[in-house]
């Protein structure tokens, strides 16, 4: 047998086992192991210009691979390992989400392992994977948390451990299921900050402006049950003691109306801004002003369209509101579509008749869609209160402010201008055909919104 075709054998003995081990078990070799098999592979490499050594390559070569089939043997079984995942299953948007996993070992060896979870990149976790060394028959529970970066729902299948062999020649990939569902919503945490500012009157620092309502002392409406956010001062001694229950006094001022939101999921609402599109910051300002409008025993419903209606939730009153605006917007994304706003204003002419405050969140990019928004938005004067949130985009009004632009800075400039002269009419003509209009920054949007609503409900304009 000739050296050249000795050195071809061990090579095909080495390849082939190793093909095999990866695409059945799922075993690779590690770097350590690759250093190691150099040495037979120098060496009969040099057979070529010594063929006389050849009984010493073997024996060298018998001595390494009994030390490397030893050390695969030490590979761990799957059955050796248990994985667990808890995490609850609603999410925020772009907020702290903790999950663990807890791993089991049930060999009586220590084994030195890395764990990654299999997570969909669109929910960011910190950190992406861990390093363990777990001791026989013991376990550990590894935390992270995911900031997810889109709203939906995902599922987190599988969980995916990398373990080394005793020497660390060998790893083993092994997969576990483990299905866990996570629904991440728009941003709900600030739902739970302003209850509790306003429990304790301090909604001024979300930028909500506290407004006279008029009439509120005078027009009496109805006797309720107390409620913890309720005024002391309504409470109504004599009926209290009648009835053995704490009882209110409700007023005209906060008697039931209803809020119509028609959300623009259409091309002009893919621009992001603050690492988040455009419908995200008009969902998150959506949920905002319902938590807002239910607490105050108002009826919300929503309208979601773009070339065709997405969703659509019946105006109600209650709490229990929340959860429908939540199901119909969470897995609610934009799209590169023209919007077709005579569909949605053909839509909430049929389904919605009673008087309502409908409030269309959208983008003005030319004088199409804005033709298109003053014209429905005008309709709407008369039978229901039209308000029309239009966002801005900041980057014309950065260009604007640059205080010595150089020459192309300038140009820019003058265009950015031009193009906030005719904004600025399209809002100048909706007022004056009687439509609200709002001209906020998208990522500031919410308190403007809201402060907006409060002053409808204070000058009576429903």
């Amino acid at each position: 047998m000739s050296s050249l075709t000795l050195v071809m054998l061990k090579l095909a003995a080495i390849g082939i086992p190793l093909g095999a081990l990866g695409w059945l078990l799922q075993i690779y070799p590690r770097a350590p192991l690759v250093y190691l098999a150099l040495v037979p592979g120098l060496l009969a490499f040099g057979l070529l210009a010594a063929p006389a050594v050849i009984w010493l390559v073997v024996i060298i070569d018998v001595a390494l691979g009994l030390v490397v089939v030893a050390d695969l043997v030490t590979l761990p079984a799957r059955k050796s390992f248990s994985v667990e995942r808890e995490s609850v299953r609603i999410a925020s948007l772009r907020k702290r989400h903790p999950v663990s996993l807890t791993l089991w070992a049930h060999s009586g060896r220590s084994f030195f392992l890395t764990v990654r979870d299999g997570v969909p990149h669109e929910l960011r976790p910190e950190p992406e994977q861990f390093t363990r060394r777990l001791e026989g028959r013991t376990r550990t529970v590894m935390r992270y948390v995911l900031r997810p970066g889109r709203r939906g729902a995902f599922v987190i299948s599988q969980v995916y451990l990398r373990v080394h062999s005793h020497l660390g020649l060998w790893q083993r990939l092994l997969t576990y299921p483990a299905d866990t569902v996570i629904h991440v919503y728009p941003d709900m945490k600030q739902l739970g900050q302003y209850a509790v500012l306003a429990r304790t009157d301090r909604l001024n620092l979300l930028g909500v402006r506290r407004t006279r309502r008029i009439g509120q002392d005078h027009e009496f409406e109805r006797l309720r049950d107390y409620t913890i956010d309720d005024n002391y001062k309504h409470i109504d001694w004599r009926s209290t003691a009648r009835r053995q229950k704490l009882t209110v006094r409700d007023y005209q001022s906060s008697q039931a109306q209803r809020i119509v939101f028609l959300v623009d999921c259409g091309r002009m609402m893919t621009n992001e801004a603050a690492g988040l599109s455009l419908l995200d910051h008009g969902l998150n300002a959506t949920l905002m002003l319902s938590y807002v409008a239910l607490r105050q025993g108002d009826s919300v419903g929503l309208i979601a369209f773009s070339d065709e209606i997405h969703g659509f939730v019946p105006p109600r009153g209650g709490m229990n509101q929340m959860n429908r605006l939540l199901h119909a917007s969470f897995d609610r994304f934009p799209r590169l579509v023209e919007s077709r706003y005579d569909q949605a204003f053909r839509y909430l002419a049929s389904h919605c008749r009673r008087r309502s405050l409908v409030v269309l969140i959208t983008n003005v990019i030319d004088e199409v869609n804005a033709n298109q928004i003053e014209r429905y938005l005008a309709n709407l004067v008369g039978r229901h209160l039209p308000l029309g949130v239009m966002l801005r985009d900041r980057r014309l009004f950065d260009a604007v402010d640059v205080e010595q632009p150089r020459e192309e800075e300038l140009w820019q400039a003058a265009a950015a201008a031009d193009i906030l002269g005719w904004r600025h009419q399209v809002l100048t003509d909706l007022e004056s055909k009687g439509v609200l209009s709002l001209d906020v920054f998208p990522d500031q949007m919410t308190a403007p919104l809201v402060n907006r609503y409060l002053e409808v409900k204070a000058r009576h304009l429903l």
